[in-house]
C-alpha cells in the first residue's frame, strides 16, 4: 500500500486522502445541524403544547392552593380531557406532580398516589422553565407504561395559582416525536445537500490547486533534474578544458624548461663553450616565468573572492572592476537594486554570471559599449548585460559546443532563474536573467 502511494503525485495523493475526510466532515456537520434542529423543535413544540396543556389543565389542580391533593370531581375532569378530545389525542401520558415529587394524577393507573425524586426536568419545571426533550425508552419502560414507542417528545410545565402567580404543581406529558422527526429529517436532508454541495465545490477547487501545483513541482523537478545532470556534464567538460589548458600552457613550458635544464649537462664537460650555462638558462626562465603566469591566470579564475558580506550591488561592482583591470575596457554599470538580502547562492551566481558574460563580451565583441544593468525587488533580481558588437547565431554557437553559454544557462536555472539570450548576427547581444531572491531552509545570508 504504501509502495502505491508513494508512487501516485501529489494530486493524486490528495484526492485520495481528502475524499474521504470531506466525506466524512459533510456527514458529521449534517448530523449535527440535525440534532440542533431537533432539539429547537422539540424545544417550540414542548412550549406550545406547555401553553396549551396549562390552559385546559390549570383550572383542575386549582384546589392544590388551599390543599395538598385533588379532589375526585379534579381527576375525574383530567380523565375526560384525555378521552376522545383533541388534547387526548396529542398527549400520550399525563401526570400532575406536587411539589414534592409525589404523582397526584396520571393516566398511567400504576404511577399515581407514588412519591418519586425530583429529576432534572421536574425541578426545571419547579423553577418556572418549560423543559423538554426526546426521550429514549427501553422495552422495559415501553411494556411498564404501555406505549410501543421507543422514543416520545418528554416535557414538564409548571402550574400557577389563578392571581397568585406562585407554582402549585408541575404538569408532565409525553407526545409523539412524529412532527419533530419530519421537520429534523427535511431540514437534515437539505443541510446535506448544500452541505455536499459546498463540500464538493471546495473538493474540485482544490484539486485544481494542487494538481497545478503538483504539475509545477513535476516540472520544476524534472528541470532541476535535467540541468543537475547537464551541470555534472558541463563540468566534466569544464575539467577537461582546464587539463587541456594546463596542458598546453604551463604544461608545454614546464616540459621545455626541463628539456633545456637536461642539455646543460653538456656544459659541464671539458670543452664546453664560454657562456654555455647563460645560453641555457635564459630560455628556461622565460619558460618557467611563462607557465607561472599560465597557473596563476587559471587559478585567478577559479578562486572566488569572498563576497558572502557584500551586497548585490558591490558584488556586481567587484566583478566589473575586476574585469576592467584585466582587459583594461570600460564597462557602464547601472545598479538599480534596492538593499535587500539575498542567498549565498545568488550572490555566487551573479558573482559567476557576470564573470562568464563580460569575458564573452571581450572576445567575441572587444566590448563595444557593454553595459550591465541590476534591478529588482526583494523578491527577484534581474540582471541584464549588453554590447553593440557583432552578435552571433546562438545555435551555431551550440553547435561548436561553446561552455559559457551553457554554463551560465544551467547554473541560472538549477537555482530557479531564467536566462534568455538576445542576439543575431550584426544584431549586438543581450543576456536577461532572473533570479529568485526567497531564503530556503539552509540558505546563509
Amino acid at each position: 500500500m504504501k509502495a502505491f502511494f508513494s508512487r501516485l503525485s501529489l494530486a493524486e495523493q490528495f484526492l485520495l486522502v481528502s475524499f474521504p475526510i470531506l466525506l466524512a466532515g459533510t456527514l458529521l456537520i449534517g448530523v449535527w445541524i440535525g440534532e440542533q434542529v431537533e432539539e429547537s423543535v422539540t424545544h417550540r413544540i414542548g412550549g406550545m403544547t406547555a401553553l396549551y396543556v396549562d390552559s385546559f389543565v390549570a383550572k383542575h389542580v386549582q384546589s392544590l392552593v388551599d390543599a395538598d391533593d385533588l379532589t375526585p370531581a379534579d381527576r375525574s375532569a383530567l380523565a375526560a380531557l384525555l378521552a376522545d378530545t383533541p388534547l387526548g389525542q396529542r398527549i400520550i401520558t399525563l401526570n400532575i406532580w406536587r411539589r414534592d415529587g409525589r404523582v397526584l394524577f396520571s393516566s398511567d393507573p400504576g404511577v399515581a398516589g407514588h412519591t418519586f425524586p425530583v429529576n432534572e426536568g421536574l425541578a426545571a419545571a419547579l423553577s418556572g422553565n418549560i423543559f423538554s426533550e426526546i426521550s429514549e425508552r427501553t422495552e422495559a419502560e415501553q411494556a411498564k407504561h404501555g406505549q410501543p414507542m421507543p422514543r416520545v417528545i418528554e416535557m414538564y410545565s409548571p402550574i400557577h395559582a389563578d392571581r397568585l402567580g406562585r407554582i402549585i404543581a408541575v404538569a408532565e406529558f409525553y407526545q409523539a416525536p412524529d412532527e419533530v422527526d419530519r421537520e429534523a429529517g427535511i431540514v437534515q436532508r437539505r443541510s446535506w445537500l448544500v452541505l455536499a454541495g459546498i463540500m464538493l465545490a471546495m473538493y474540485l477547487l482544490l484539486s485544481l490547486v494542487v494538481g497545478r501545483g503538483s504539475r509545477t513541482i513535476v516540472r520544476l523537478h524534472e528541470r532541476v533534474r535535467r540541468a543537475a545532470a547537464r551541470t555534472t556534464e558541463l563540468n566534466e567538460k569544464f575539467l577537461q578544458g582546464i587539463s587541456a589548458d594546463i596542458h598546453d600552457g604551463a604544461g608545454q613550458d614546464l616540459g621545455f624548461a626541463l628539456m633545456r635544464l637536461k642539455s646543460m649537462d653538456t656544459c659541464a664537460r671539458d670543452g664546453a663553450p664560454p657562456g654555455c650555462l647563460m645560453e641555457h638558462l635564459s630560455p628556461v626562465r622565460s619558460a618557467v616565468q611563462s607557465a607561472l603566469t599560465d597557473l596563476r591566470a587559471l587559478s585567478a579564475d577559479l578562486k572566488l573572492p569572498d563576497i558572502r558580506h557584500l551586497s548585490l550591488g558591490e558584488i556586481a561592482a567587484r566583478a566589473v572592476r575586476a574585469y576592467e583591470q584585466k582587459t583594461a575596457t570600460v564597462v557602464t554599470l547601472v545598479n538599480a537594486m534596492p538593499q535587500v538580502s539575498a542567498p549565498v547562492r545568488v550572490k555566487i551566481t551573479l558573482y559567476r554570471l557576470l564573470q562568464e558574460s563580460l569575458a564573452n563580451t571581450f572576445h567575441h565583441a572587444r566590448c563595444e559599449n557593454c553595459r550591465v544593468d541590476l534591478r529588482g525587488d526583494a523578491q527577484f533580481l534581474t540582471v541584464e548585460v549588453t554590447d553593440d558588437g557583432p552578435g552571433f547565431d546562438p545555435q551555431a554557437a551550440l553547435n561548436k559546443g561553446r561552455l559559457g553559454l551553457a554554463g551560465m544557462r544551467e547554473r541560472v536555472e538549477i537555482i530557479g532563474g531564467t536566462f534568455e539570450l538576445d542576439t543575431a548576427p550584426g544584431k549586438g547581444t543581450a543576456i536577461r536573467v532572473t533570479l529568485p531572491l526567497i531564503h530556503q531552509a539552509g540558505d546563509d545570508e
